[in-house]
């Protein structure tokens, strides 16, 4: 038997995250088992671990091996939310990394034995996990499963967001909660591939943290002169596509009316529509829970939609995501490096303590789960 985590909401409003014994699973022909030794704790895992309940409310109980956290999810449109997934225990961890055990009958599979491996598929956050060897990716001679751990989500999404660009016609890009540890490897990208990319920070010391990294376009949303600044850099790199990871508010508006502005500084002759320029704003992240609003004052040739990973893969196909995927492990000391503030065990990720940090999704904050810790 094996540990694993999982969440379950029940139909009565509560949240109960838990360790549960699992058998240790047996691969299939083409697949391979892994033990986990590490797997970072990305915010769409968190929506996931906790769904919509109030953390303020969580209590801890069980025992020190096996503690149990619970908590109360809102009535009315927060419980609404989470039907899908009431009364369903689920396991958690998107990604991870460890080395191959035990392999299936395949060559693929076979060839695997033994390995360093990052995978994906979700229920990560685990000791041990089968997986089929398409959703893995072999790291390079010397890599550790720390340093593979995140190989798949934020590489990936970063490295989704230039193809996206590129592929519906835009020269760069603008990122929002660029401090993250997605945004550091966004802009390792742009700085290899010489792409102009506007930052969006939301506060001075992420600011000297991109400039640090070399960043050259870095607007603080705090500052008064914020949306002088966005326009200004705007105009200067002519980006017209951007991805936001608040998702509410108005800063998706803001971007989509200094896009405008930006363009419009170079019209040569007025339009009551609008630059004929297309403006794109994607929202892939929940960071500002409010509602989007935003003033229609960037004309009409606009878009504001949403922007996921997995859809994105699938889009493109796999031969395209296996090219993706290849960067990755070529640069995955250097473009692809991911930085924990501190490793956990499967058991303090229920520390109500560790909860209220790594809950925060703070720059700064992001935890690497080792569910062979304390084991």
């Amino acid at each position: 038997m094996a540990l694993q985590l999982r969440s379950l909401i029940s139909k009565s409003g509560q949240l109960e995250v838990s360790l549960a014994s699992v058998p240790v699973p047996a691969p299939g022909p083409d697949e391979v088992l892994i033990r986990i030794e590490g797997s970072p704790i990305n915010p769409s895992d968190l929506g996931l671990l906790f769904g919509a309940a109030d953390m303020t409310t969580a209590k801890a109980s069980g025992t020190p091996e096996r503690p149990v956290v619970t908590a109360t999810v809102p009535e009315g449109a927060a419980l609404r939310a989470m039907t899908a997934r009431l009364d369903e225990s689920m396991p958690v961890g998107n990604e991870g990394a460890g080395v191959v055990v035990e392999a299936g009958s395949s060559p693929a599979a076979q060839a695997l034995l033994g390995k360093t491996v990052a995978a994906i598929g979700g229920a990560m956050y685990a000791q041990y996990r089968a997986v089929p060897v398409a959703q893995t990716l072999l790291l390079p001679e010397g890599a550790t499963a720390v340093d593979g751990a995140s190989s798949f989500v934020n590489p990936l999404t970063a490295l989704g967001m230039v193809e996206t660009m590129r592929r519906e016609g835009h020269k760069a890009l603008v990122h929002t909660a660029a401090a993250s540890n997605l945004g550091q490897m966004l802009n390792r990208i742009c700085m290899k591939d010489g792409i102009a990319l506007v930052n969006i920070v939301r506060k001075p010391e992420q600011v000297d943290l991109l400039k640090g990294m070399g960043a050259k376009y870095i607007c603080d949303s705090s500052a008064p002169t914020f949306l002088q600044d966005l326009t200004g850099a705007l105009a200067e790199t002519g980006a017209t596509i951007a991805f936001d990871a608040t998702g509410g508010g108005k800063l998706g508006g803001q971007i989509l009316g200094c896009m405008e502005a930006a363009i419009n500084r170079t019209a040569k002759e007025y339009s009551r529509y609008g630059s004929a320029t297309h403006k794109q704003v994607y929202l892939y992240g929940g960071l500002d829970m409010r509602p989007t609003e935003f003033v229609r004052n960037f004309g009409m040739a606009w878009g504001m939609g949403g922007w996921l990973l997995f859809p994105f893969l699938n889009k493109i196909g796999p031969a395209a995501a296996e090219v993706l995927k290849q960067r990755v492990a070529s640069e995955l000391k250097t473009t692809f490096a991911s930085h924990y503030s501190k490793e956990i065990s499967l058991a303090e990720v229920l520390d109500l303590g560790t909860i209220a940090v790594y809950n925060q999704r703070a720059t700064g904050t992001k935890y690497l789960i080792n569910p062979a810790k304390g084991s």
